[in-house]
């Protein structure tokens, strides 16, 4: 059973290599091609990035770059670059089984870390020693070391590094055959990892979990938790993961007798080991190999993988290899009734299973031990052997163990489901930060359309000028020849009066205009130096928006008007439904009324057809519609009606808001007039009823209102109607 020994040295918060960009990685290149170059501190940290990133790959290569970062690094008295290279290379070294060495690169780092009072460097330090010490089977020193590294994590909350540490503590309990406290420390870091998203750290504790129920022979719990391993291992692209995951799944194979598909697994396992030189992967996977051919009856390949195991777990005292390698011989000569030679290698097997403590080596070193005793004939020892193998498995089988899987497994299932509904949660805000980009792409094409229309207007504005300065030249010299001085007069007049109505409207656009591009301006420069928060954008947009709705209503009704005030606009007069009309503009408005809680009534006849301009009456009727929204207030109503009389139609627009004082009432269609703001601190221009009145009367026909304050308002004006 192998648990994953692979050290993350994201520790540090490192990005992975896929992360380091191109230019990065030459600028490391071109340091190491040019080693008279002095280095700076950020080539010496991606060096160790190259190093932590090449060891789930090729060790070889880790070690590489850790010695390159140390050299470096002593060139600048860089002492961070020369403790994570110290670890880098001390990390491989013990992983290749020079225990000895590790320990001298791990103490210099320490040694280092202290004095610079690096936290995080000696917690990961620390996580190190255990995991070398856990593979020596020195358990109390591992849980020594594991101990301090879990303190430190506490101290400066590192839950990445804190999650790291409880999977080592599981391991070493799991070692001992502590299982239910295995058990803890394993859902302890699981936890961890499933809330803040450690794909790879979660993954290794799935299989780790994997690995006790195995040795328990639950074996479909054990295969769901490797299949969760295997899933995120692909997600994250983790070759060696996978390996790992694939020689545990071939064993449990091997365990139910499946012994063809066990060595297919196992040496798909071999082949990752192998380009990793993992000389601890290399051992089990050759004993586990060498137990299926046993099986299969091929006595001669069987040994060989066997010696295999054996020669590496002596040669890098592996103590956990050592006892697997000879209770694999023992079972072997078992299946061939050797007895003789399965003797020796059981007791040497019960010898390393008392020294390691784990329940499963205990159990199967009891177990062949019993069987080669039983062969031999010596049945009162066998017999002996058989009620400690019961007593072993019994024990691994716990019902304290089994209690905890239960417990631990209905919380990790809640954890996966908020798990879950946080990675929706993320992804509801992504969707919602590329909606509000593509939003931001429309306000900025909006804005642009503004600036042309109001580039279009100046130039038009000014060309009209010109037109009427020779209107008014032309005009004053037949006023020398008329001889009316009443005629003269009553031009004058309209000429005068002409003038202060664009006057007034240049005021209006100098104003209206300018206040709501002065907002977006405003917002976007927020957004450009992200002086507001996501909260306070989306609580800006509606008033915005609103702003911008008007500003366009504005200038639709403006454009209409001007151009009709050219001496060359010809009124298209048609026959048309007032009906059409209203509903269109009630529609349009059913959203802006309701939001704040005022009833549309359509009153108007279908029958009723007028003869006039469509667009003009159109312009009128969404002008006093939205002039009675504006100062209407929740539980108001506002009605349209129509009726004919004579040849004429009146239209009236009635609603029962706040109503306009006398005061005001007299200056309406009369002047522009200081506009109000509405219920809701809506803003308007004073012009709209100007408007109005001038297109009415285009129209043939004629405007009035009546108003009472706090009671409403009703606007009345006529047109035409159509005779067939």
């Amino acid at each position: 059973m192998k648990f994953f020994l692979i050290f993350l040295f994201s520790f540090f918060c490192l990005p992975s290599f896929a992360n380091i960009g191109v230019g990065e990685i030459d600028s490391v290149k071109n340091l190491l091609a040019n080693s008279g170059a002095t280095p700076d501190t950020s080539v010496i940290n991606k060096l160790n990035k190259l190093a932590e990133d090449y060891f789930r790959t090729n060790t070889d290569s880790t070690y590489y770059y850790g010695n390159k970062s140390i050299q470096l690094s002593k060139k600048i008295n860089y002492g961070e670059g020369i403790a994570a290279g110290l670890l880098q290379i001390g990390h491989v070294t013990y992983f290749k089984g020079h225990s000895e060495q590790a320990i001298i690169d791990f103490d210099q780092a320490i040694a280092i870390y202290k004095k610079l009072n690096n936290k995080k460097g000696l917690a990961a330090s620390y996580v190190l020693y255990g995991r070398m010490y856990n593979l020596l089977a020195n358990y109390k020193l591992a849980l020594y070391y594991l101990n301090l590294a879990e303190q430190i994590n506490l101290q400066i909350n590192n839950q990445l590094g804190l999650t790291d540490t409880y999977k080592n503590i599981g391991i070493v309990y799991y070692s001992e055959g502590i299982i239910p406290k295995a058990l803890d420390f394993y859902y302890k870091g699981l936890f961890i990892a499933l809330k803040n998203h450690y794909k790879a750290l979660s993954a290794e504790i799935y299989n780790d979990i994997g690995v006790i129920l195995q040795g328990t022979e639950v074996y479909p719990d054990a295969l769901e938790y490797f299949n969760k391993s295997i899933i995120i291992s692909r997600q994250i692209n983790d070759a060696q993961d996978l390996g790992t995951v694939d020689e545990n799944i071939g064993e449990i194979l091997l365990a139910q007798g499946k012994y063809t598909d066990a060595i297919i697994h196992l040496k798909s396992a071999l082949v990752i080991a192998r380009k990793q030189d993992d000389k601890d992967g290399l051992g089990q996977i050759y004993t586990d190999l060498g137990l299926c051919y046993g099986h299969l009856n091929d006595i001669k390949i069987s040994t060989k993988y066997l010696d295999a195991s054996l020669q590496i777990a002596s040669n890098y005292k592996f103590v956990n290899n050592e006892a697997m390698a000879v209770i694999g011989f023992a079972t072997v000569y078992n299946l061939q009734k050797d007895y003789k030679h399965a003797y020796k290698y059981a007791m040497q097997g019960q010898m390393y299973a008392l020294k390691l403590g784990d329940l499963s080596v205990r159990a199967k070193a009891t177990e062949q031990l019993h069987q080669t005793l039983a062969g031999l004939g010596n049945y009162l020892e066998a017999y002996k052997y058989l009620n400690e193998y019961v007593n072993l498995k019994d024990q691994l089988k716990g019902n304290e163990s089994m209690q905890k899987q239960a417990s631990y497994n209905f919380e990790l299932n809640f954890a996966a489901k908020e798990s879950q509904q946080q990675q929706q949660q993320q992804e509801k805000d992504l969707l919602y930060k590329q909606k509000l980009h593509n939003q931001r792409l429309l306000n900025t094409i909006f804005i642009i359309i503004i600036i042309g229309m109001i580039g279009t207007l100046v130039v038009y504005y000014n060309q009209k000028r010109k037109q009427q300065a020779i209107n008014l030249m032309l005009e004053e010299k037949n006023n020398e020849v008329l001889s009316q001085k009443e005629n003269i007069d009553e031009q004058a007049h309209k000429l005068n009066e002409l003038n202060v109505l664009k006057d007034r409207l240049i005021s209006v656009l100098a104003h209206d205009l300018r206040a709501p591009l002065s907002t977006l301006r405003g917002l976007f420069s927020l957004l450009q130096d992200d002086t507001i928060t996501h909260q306070e954008l989306v609580e800006m947009i509606p008033n915005v928006l609103k702003k911008l709705e008007y500003t366009s209503d504005f200038l639709d009704t403006l454009l209409f008007w001007i151009n009709s005030q050219m001496e060359n606009f010809e009124s298209s007069v048609k026959s048309f439904s007032i009906k059409d009309i209203v509903e269109y503009e009630m529609e349009n408005y059913q959203e802006q009324a309701s939001l704040k809680g005022i009833t549309l009534i359509d009153n108007v006849p279908d029958s009723t057809m007028a003869s006039a301009d469509p667009n003009s009456i159109r312009i009128v009727i969404r002008n006093l519609i939205t002039n009675a929204i504006k100062f209407s207030g929740e539980k108001d109503t506002i009605e349209v009606v129509a009726c004919t009389n004579d040849e004429m139609i009146e239209i009236k627009v009635k609603d029962t808001g706040t109503g306009i004082p006398p005061e005001k009432l007299k200056k309406l269609f009369k002047s522009k007039v200081d506009s109000s703001t509405g219920t809701n601190q809506e803003s308007g221009t004073g012009m709209g009823l100007l408007f109005c009145k001038d297109l009415v009367e285009k129209c043939n026909g004629k405007i009035w209102v009546t108003s009472q304050v706090d009671v409403g308002t009703e606007f009345s004006f006529t047109v035409p109607a159509y005779v067939a």
